[in-house]
């Protein structure tokens, strides 16, 4: 019988993620989104390397409207590649432990200002280089994280942009009469 003032639904979730942080708290890596809305298992990085890799990502390319999900898949992307390599598992390791040493606070619990003169103090380093190549090629070649940001993706499949509203102004508040084609 449940409680009083819980219903069927409030419990299920809230079982549900007391079960998903028990599972992230033994296994100790799975990263988990505060609210328990994602959770990223990794398989070869710890969950407090992936908390700082995460914080980095978002620092180096930071965009308000964007969950932190979105900043989890180069997360995922870099834990992947560090569990078919040992050195690059051992260099990320190093290079979060650097980022985490540095103002003597864990590098995610800074604030964004110090987390800039952390990495900017950085950015010729190897690591820095290495996680923001794959920051870019991976978060802004995800098609969600295009459509969040209104691009419709490649056009080359199509014919290109040029018959698909390349020359189609009608978003102006007042476009001129010749400005864009008449429907057909």
């Amino acid at each position: 019988m449940l409680r009083k003032g819980l219903n069927r639904r409030q419990f299920l979730q809230t079982s549900g993620l007391a079960a998903a942080g028990a599972a992230a708290i033994a296994s100790g890596s799975t990263l988990m989104a505060p609210d328990g809305a994602w959770a990223l298992e990794l398989s070869t990085l710890n969950a407090d390397v992936g908390k700082t890799l995460l914080a980095m990502t978002r620092t180096l390319y930071p965009h308000d409207t964007l969950s932190d999900m979105y900043y989890a898949v180069v997360v995922d992307a870099l834990d992947a590649e560090a569990s078919g390599n040992p050195e690059t598992a051992k260099f990320l390791d190093a290079g979060a432990a650097e980022l985490d040493a540095a103002m003597g606070v864990k590098f995610a619990e800074l604030s964004e200002g110090n987390r800039l003169k952390v990495l900017k103090a950085r950015e010729d380093s190897a690591f820095f280089q290495k996680v923001r190549g794959t920051t870019v090629t991976t978060l802004y070649n995800n098609p969600l994280v295009w459509r969040h940001f209104g691009y419709e993706g490649p056009s080359f499949e199509f014919g290109g942009y040029l018959e698909r509203g390349f020359d189609d102004v009608s978003w102006l508040p007042d476009p001129s009469e010749n400005a864009s084609p008449k429907a057909s």
